[in-house]
Parts: C-alpha cells; structure tokens; sequence
C-alpha cells in the first residue's frame, strides 16, 4: 500500500509539473445558442465534463500531444473531433440536429448524469461485450464497487445470485428502458429468465443506495437500469459462440436493416446457452430471443420491443452440507440420525465429491419457465428544452418446478387414503410439480425540462402484477383413486403500484448544484386462498410511501467534483415475508432506510480518484432470526434499528499508453443494534431465545476489492487480468465464526485479439480462464440450527464455486 501511495503521488505531482497546458471552449446550436448541460469528452483518458449555464466547459492540466474530443446532446449529432495540442486552446463547437431523436431520451430520467449527488457506475457498450461469454448478468457487474456475485452451479451459467452493499435483490429495483423488471411478489430479479441479455444491451447503470426516484420496486441497495440495443444506422449481421468447461456453449446471431427510408429500422438476436455446470447434474438449457422494430424521425421515436427467455435447470439451490465440505462422516451420519435425509440420501452423501454434491438425483428435479416481454416506447421533443417519453409493458411468466418427495401424508394433499388389501395407506413416495403463472402490465411517463440553471423531471408509472400460485400432484407410488394431475392448493396475488415523482436540479452558482427528488407510492397488494401447507393465507395490504431525496453537488475545481445527498426509500415485505408469517405472532410491516451519501472524484488524464462514504440507517429492516411458523418454514421479522454504513474507494491510472488500471475498494461495518436469535428446540418444543445483542447483517463483508489491469502491447490485442476479493461473511445474524464464508480472492485472466478482414467487418478471438490460480471457495450459504439431545446442531448448504476453467469465445461481424 505504500508504494502504492507513493506511486500515486508522484503521478499527481508529474501532471501538476508536466501538465500547463488547458483546453476551453463553448457549444452551441447552429443558431448560436448555447447548450448548458452538453457532455464533452476528452476520448481515452479519465477527463469528462459537462458544459456550464453559457455551454462552456474547460480541460487544465493537459500535456502536449493528441487528444480526441467527443460532445454529446440528446437531440443533436454527437460531435468529435482530433486534435493536437501544443499550446492553450479554445474550441467553438457547433452541434447540428439530429436527424433522428437519440433513444438516450428515453432512459434519461431514470439516470443519474454528470452533476447527479449520486454514486454510480457506467457500463459502456464495449465493456459489456467484452465480458459477455454466456455468463449470467451478475457476473459481467462483478467488477464494479460493492458487488458480489455468486452462482448455483458454480460457474456462472443457470441460476445466479449478486448483493450490492450486502443487500440482496429484494431490495435491488431492476429496470430495462426504465421499465420496472424486478418481480411484483417476490421483489428479485432473476437474470436467468432472460438469458443471454447482454447480447442486446447497450449499457448499463448502476446506482448505488437508495439512488434517484425511478419506477419500480424501492431500491434499498442499489438500482440497476439496463438501456437495450439502440439504433443502428448501418445493416449489420453479428454471429458470437462460445464453448468453455463443464461442456458449457453459447451460440448467438444478430442482425439488423440500419435505418431504412431513414425513418424505419428493425433489430434481431437469437442465443441459446447450455452447460452441465460445475456441481453434480446442476445443466441449464437457455434459449432467448430479442426483436424490436422503430419509426425514427428528427424529434420523435415509436419503438416496439419483444425478448423472451425460457430456462430449464436442474435443481442445485440446495447447495452442499458443511459436513460433507469437511468429509465429517459422524456429521453426515448425523443427517440420518435427526431425520434430516433418509438413509439413501446420507448414503449418496457419503459416497459423493465432498465439492460437487447435489442432495437432488431425481431425472427431472428441475425449474422449468419462460418468460417474455413487451414493450411499446414512445418519446418525443417538443423542442431543445422540452421533451416527452412514455411506455406501455407487459411481462408474462409461465413456470413450474418439479420434485420427487417421498413419504407424503396424503392428508397433506387434501387426498384419501387409499386401501389395498382391506389396510389403509397413509403415506406415498410422489412427483410434484408447483406453478407460478404471472402478469405484470403497466405503464411509465417522463416529462424531461432543461434550460439555463433549471432542469426539471417529472414521471411515475402505474403497474398491476396477477400471479397464480398452485400445485399439481403429477404421480403417486401408490395412487388408489386419485387422478394424476390433481391440484392440491391455489392462490393468488394482485398487487397494484402507482408512483409519481418530480426532480428539480438547479445551479445555485457556478459550480455548485442543489437537486431535489420527491416520490409519492401507493401499494395495494391482495393475497387470496391456500398455499402449499395448506395455511389460509388470505389477506391484504395497503402501503403509502413518500420518498423525500435532496443534494448538493459541488465542482471545486476543473479536475474535481464533490457531492451530499439525503435519500429515503421505503420497502414493503415480500409474499414471502406475508405468507410465511405466523398467523399469531407479529406481522411484517414494512422497512425504512434513510441514507447519507459523501462523495468526492478527482479525474485528470491519466489518473481518477474517488472515494464515496455512505451510511445507511434502517427502521424494522426484515432480518432471519430464527424463527419459524406453525408448518416450520421460516419467517422474517423487523428488526427496530440496524445500518450499513462504508466507504467506497475508485482509482483508475493510465500506467503508460498500452497499460490501464481500474480498482476498487470498500470498507464497511453492518450491524444490527439489538438482535435476539431463536433456536428450534427439538428435545422441549417451541424455540430458545438467545439474547445477542449489537450484531453484525449476514452476508456482509467486511471488505470488497476489485481489479482489472489491462495492458495493449498492440491494438489487436488485450490481455487483462481481473480480480476480485470477497471478505469473511456470516451467514446468519449471529456473528458466529461457525456459520460463515471463509473471505475469497479470485483472479481471471482475459485475452481478446481482433483482426480485420477485407470482407468482415470483425473478427475478434476471447479467451477467459477462470480462477487461475484454482482457490477453493464457497461465495454463498444458507443455515437452520436446532437443538437436540441438550446440543446445538444444524442443517445447512454451501455453494462451492469452480476451480480452474475456461471459455473460448469467437465473434464474427459483417
């Protein structure tokens, strides 16, 4: 670390010593008008700015040499320019209008820009093909602060899991082209349901905390908005595939016309994934497709978008007994012994890979759904100042997932029992298949102003999500009369989610900016009939929220931006946390998080530094404590006070032209103030309360680290070496060092190398090795302690992830 510092220092020093030379200038329209607010880029280096009230704008510090120029404003052409600097200069940019509207309109009101007191992070178009090999989406975000990604199969491919912050995604609001994505029951996104997205974005944001108003479920840890593909004004044909480890393939074709008629233009992508995994039968068969079809004139666009994903995966969310991790063969036996597995489940524990064990044998133990999506959007700009986006959506998901249970009451199904041989037979061994089958429609406005000091937006969206909630016996060992197929229980929920909001940012003086972001939502959510255990579970809510946000963002000086804001977002509880609740103890009620953000970036040419210090307060966050229903299932309670609090550290360095360097870092504390755990007891009934105290939040770490160092010996290739570091995490809120995840250092190594063709338009070759350095490690886990016989045991599953592996990628363009 030292040398670290003094590394870093003496870049400061050379560019202060170095660097006298400064670029200005003005942009306006081609009626001389000035455009406040207009990005403008110095290409391939840290220095990035937005133009003042008189559209001015000034680089300080540069060295001689050449630099390309890039402005961008929604609604004209982007304008670059190269250019070589020897001595101070100013530059007059003159924007011309577009000759189609730029879709950035469309997602502008849900992004936080340049002088937004936010924390966040842009993923570029580039970035995102370059980390796209068939891996699911939070394994192409792994690299950006505060985030942890972790996979069911242990490879990336199939269900996959992520926290920002420690929050898992129940608290995460997902959107596509501001669209809300996270489901309206269970508030997650699952990325596996759209497999293979990447193919078809354009960027991405991430907004860390509670972030700006945006439509969608509260963002308790972050906000993640995908932009997909934009226009293309040229034809184009793309193939990409990809085989690596675990018999892993990903094949994927897109097209599209450009701009026809210069008005019309169509896209399309098809992909199809498929790999074994690295735990024991977890494969995964993903197909996908994406169309979208728009009208594109100087000031209005209407964009019509399908995608649709469907997934089968085998079951590997068990995960793996610590027991068996350990090759504990008394603790395996003990499974049998407390009524934990049967005595052929122990067995082929015993008998299995003490990493790649899956409890699940049964042929077709899978999750089985499709979903698709669409989308109709429309935008348009009044004039330079004005402008209008809205979208109508509808997501349907269709799914079930099947198991082989043994040894069920038919009680339990709402069966008789059957009698063969005058003697009655109350338990069977039987195939089960529960569906979920669902439809979320909605819609989404903004209306976008900026002028002078003033920029205004205002939006918000109404939503309704129908999902159907049911099982289905599908085969009994013993069956007696019942018919196949028989339906046991059904339920329903309907939620309806009205938001409006209203964001003001005005510039208080030169370089400094106050932003204001105020957000009204009304929940009303109805759940309806039986769930699997047969529990009445009928009920309702209603939820009124208000979201007051408020910042300062402060522009010290040229190379230095600073900024505060207060957020407050609020969550309410998740199916789950409703239905599983005992229906005679307390009852959820929904969650408060305050947040303070503080952050500071330096950025020069070569080098960009900042540091964002957060600390989130939580009023009855939902916590596991331990305790259960009246069936066993656990529920989650509020806990009165808790936080996160941390600071997050970036730095970028251009080492020398051909060598970059992009880190990250963060340190944070997590804590409950007063938490009580409680234990089933086995030997007396009823549970054991154990009185903790100040405690830290599961899944937690202490500290985060990030890296990708890449290095160009030539421009047709790039070789880059990315590392990732996960602390030490609890997986329950007991702070105990007997129920954690051991911390983790991973690193990967990329090659990309691109050729030209005379009649390709690309050829580019990946390589991504995996894990080189072959760590064994476990990135999730789950925990249910008990006691028995006077002692404290437990049953629980760890998700180990892959040694050495690899995926070869090769994509064509025409």
């Amino acid at each position: 670390m030292k040398r670290l510092g003094l590394f870093l220092t003496l870049q400061l020093i050379a560019t202060v010593v170095f660097g006298q030379l400064s670029l200005s200038g003005i942009v306006k329209d081609v009626k001389g008008e000035a455009l406040s607010g207009a990005n403008v880029i110095l290409v391939n280096t840290f220095d990035r700015t937005s133009t003042g009230i008189g559209g001015e704008f000034k680089f300080t510090n540069l060295k001689q040499g050449k630099y390309t120029v890039q402005v961008t404003f929604v609604g004209y052409k982007n304008f670059m320019t190269e250019l070589m600097l020897n001595n101070t200069l100013k530059l007059d940019v003159i924007m011309e209008p577009a000759n189609v509207l730029t879709e950035e309109v469309l997602v502008s009101a849900a992004r936080a820009g340049e002088k937004s007191p936010v924390a966040y992070t842009n993923i570029g178009k580039e970035d995102i093909k370059a980390a796209n090999f068939g891996q699911d989406i939070p394994y192409m975000l792994n690299y950006t602060p505060s985030f942890v990604a972790t996979s069911d199969a242990g490879n990336g491919v199939g269900y996959t899991n992520f926290r920002i912050r420690g929050t898992d995604p129940t608290g995460i609001n997902v959107t596509i082209n501001g669209i809300p994505m996270s489901d309206g029951e269970s508030q997650s996104t699952y990325f596996v349901d759209i497999p293979d997205m990447a193919a078809s974005t354009e960027n991405i944001q991430i907004q860390r905390g509670v972030g700006n108003s945006t439509n969608g479920a509260a963002a308790f840890g972050a906000t993640i908005d995908f932009q997909t593909s934009k226009l293309n004004p040229k034809a184009y044909a793309n193939f990409n595939s990809s085989c690596g480890s675990f018999d892993t393939y990903r094949n994927n074709v897109a097209v599209g016309t450009g701009l026809l008629d210069d008005k019309f233009a169509f896209d399309a992508s098809l992909s199809k994934i498929n790999s074994l995994g690295f735990i024991d039968r977890a494969s995964a068969d993903l197909k996908s497709f994406y169309v979208s079809g728009g009208y594109f004139t100087t000031n209005t666009i209407l964009k019509v978008i399908a995608f649709s994903g469907f997934e089968q995966t085998y079951q590997a969310w068990n995960g793996v007994p610590s027991v068996r991790l350990h090759n504990d063969l008394e603790g395996m036996e003990q499974y049998y012994t407390d009524g934990l597995y049967t005595a052929e489940q122990t067995q082929n524990m015993i008998n299995s890979n003490s990493r790649t064990y899956n409890l699940y044998t049964y042929k077709n133990q899978v999750d089985h759904y499709q979903q698709d999506n669409y989308q109709l959007q429309f935008s348009h700009q009044f004039n330079t100042h004005l402008n209008l986006s809205g979208s109508v959506f509808c997501v349907y998901g269709r799914g079930y997932y099947e198991e082989y249970v043994t040894d069920q009451d038919y009680a339990s199904y709402r069966l008789t029992y059957p009698v063969i041989n005058g003697t009655a037979i109350d338990k069977t061994d039987m195939i089960t298949r529960k569906w979920l089958d669902n439809v979320f429609s909605g819609t989404i406005f903004s209306l976008n102003y900026k002028k002078g000091k003033n920029t205004l937006a205002v939006g918000g969206g109404a939503n309704i999500y129908d999902g159907q909630h049911y099982g289905r016996v599908i085969w009994a060992q013993v069956a007696g009369s019942a018919d196949m197929d028989y339906e046991w229980y059904r339920s329903n929920g309907s939620k309806k989610d009205v938001n409006i909001y209203a964001r003001y940012n005005f510039q208080l003086s030169q370089g400094l900016n106050a932003t204001a972001d105020l957000q009204y939502r009304n929940i009303n959510y109805e759940i309806n009939g039986i769930d699997g255990n047969l529990r009445n579970i009928t009920q309702n809510h209603e939820y009124n929220f208000f979201n007051p946000k408020f910042g300062l963002f402060y522009s010290p000086g040229v190379h230095q931006d600073a900024y505060f804001s207060f957020s407050r977002g609020n969550h309410e509880p998740t199916h789950d946390n409703l239905t599983d609740a005992n229906p005679t103890g307390k009852q959820p009620t929904f969650e408060t998080l305050n947040d303070f953000e503080l952050g500071y970036k330096y950025k020069s040419p070569n080098l960009m530094l900042g540091a964002n210090y957060y600390y989130m307060h939580y009023n009855n966050q939902l916590i596991l404590t331990g305790q259960i229903n009246d069936v066993g299932n656990a529920i989650m309670t509020n806990a009165a006070r808790s936080y996160r609090t941390g600071l997050e550290m970036m730095a970028g360095i251009k080492i020398f032209k051909q060598l970059n360097w992009n880190l990250n870092a963060t340190i944070s504390s997590n804590k409950i103030d007063n938490f009580t755990e409680y234990v089933e007891d086995w030997d007396n009934g009823g549970t054991k309360a154990d009185q903790i105290g100040k405690t830290d939040l599961a899944f937690s770490p202490q500290l985060t680290a990030n890296s990708v160092l890449s290095y160009k010996p030539w421009n047709k290739l790039e070789i880059s070496i990315l590392s990732y570091y996960v602390g030490k995490q609890y997986i329950d809120n007991t702070a105990s060092n007997d129920r954690k995840l051991n911390a983790y250092f991973v690193n990967n190594l990329r090659f990309e190398y691109k050729l030209k063709q005379r009649l390709l338009r690309e050829l580019k070759i990946k390589l991504l090795i995996n894990n080189i350095l072959n760590e064994q490690y476990e990135s999730n886990a789950w925990v249910y302690s008990y006691l028995t016989n006077g002692k404290r045991n437990k049953m629980d599953g760890y998700f180990p992830q892959a040694g050495t592996n690899f995926l070869l990628s090769a994509s064509i363009g025409f």
